[in-house]
C-alpha cells in the first residue's frame, strides 16, 4: 500500500517502473516467461490458435527495457497454431514456443548490412523433411540418398517465399521424428503457410538488417492468450 504522504511523485515513479518489472502495461517481451537471454527478440502473435494472420514485432533491449524496433503483418499455418512441444508434422500448423534463429538464407543475396550468417540458395539446395533420413530437418546440398525427394523441399523452387528467410530452430538442436521440419520466418507467398511464419518482403529485409548475432536474437511464437499464449514461453 502507498502511504497517503507519498504523494503524486511516488505514484508517478511506480507507474514508470511497472513496465520494467513486467506489469500489465509492460512491453510484450517483459511479460514473457523467457526471451532467450539475448538483447533482441522477434514476437509473432496470432489472435487465437485457429488464426492464420497476426503481427510480427521485433524488439531491442536497451538500458534495461525492451523497445520496439519494427512491426509487420504476419501469416501463420493454414490450420493455425499448435503447441510446439506436441506438434505433429504435416498438420500445416505453426509451432508455438521460443526458438533461436541460427542463420538466414535466400534465393536472393542478403540485404546490405546483414550480419547474421546467410546461405545463398543454389540449384542443389534442399531441406530434408524425411523422417527416415539421417539429415532430417537439415539443409542438405545435394540431396542425400536416404532423403526422398518427395519428403524434402527444393529451396530454389520457392523463389518468392525464400527470397529471404531466417531458420527458426524448432525441432532443430535434437530433432524428434514426426514433430516437424523446415520452419522458417520468410517472405509472404499467396496466403497462409504450411507452418512457417511469413511477412512482407520489405519487412523480411528489414529484419535481416536488424538482426545482430552478437545480441542473441530469438523468436517467440504464440497467441494473445490461452494455452498457447506467447507470455507462457
Amino acid at each position: 500500500m502507498i502511504s497517503p504522504r507519498a504523494g503524486a511523485g511516488a505514484v508517478s515513479l511506480i507507474a514508470l517502473l511497472l513496465p520494467a518489472f513486467g506489469g500489465a502495461d509492460a512491453p510484450l517481451p517483459a511479460r514473457m516467461a523467457d526471451t532467450g537471454g539475448g538483447r533482441q527478440l522477434v514476437t509473432a502473435v496470432a489472435p487465437g490458435p485457429r488464426a492464420t494472420t497476426g503481427t510480427v514485432t521485433w524488439w531491442d533491449r536497451r538500458g534495461g527495457r525492451w523497445v520496439e524496433a519494427g512491426r509487420a503483418p504476419a501469416r501463420f499455418g493454414a490450420n493455425g497454431l499448435a503447441e510446439g512441444a506436441s506438434r505433429v508434422q504435416g498438420t500445416s500448423t505453426t509451432p508455438t514456443g521460443l526458438y533461436g534463429l541460427p542463420y538466414g538464407f535466400g534465393t536472393e543475396a542478403a540485404p546490405a548490412g546483414t550480419e547474421v550468417a546467410y546461405r545463398r540458395v543454389g540449384p542443389n539446395s534442399w531441406w530434408c523433411q524425411d523422417n527416415r533420413s539421417l539429415s532430417y530437418n537439415r539443409w542438405v546440398e545435394p540431396l542425400p540418398a536416404d532423403c526422398r525427394p518427395g519428403e524434402a523441399e527444393k529451396l530454389d523452387e520457392y523463389g518468392t517465399q525464400y527470397a529471404h528467410a531466417l531458420v527458426v530452430a524448432f525441432n532443430y538442436p535434437r530433432p524428434v521424428r514426426g514433430r516437424g521440419a523446415g520452419i522458417f520466418l520468410h517472405v509472404d507467398g499467396r496466403g497462409a503457410t504450411a507452418g512457417c511464419v511469413s511477412v512482407p518482403k520489405d519487412a523480411m529485409r528489414r529484419i535481416l538488417r536488424w538482426a545482430d548475432p552478437a545480441r542473441g536474437p530469438h523468436i517467440g511464437i504464440g497467441t494473445v492468450d490461452g494455452p498457447t499464449a506467447i507470455t507462457r514461453y
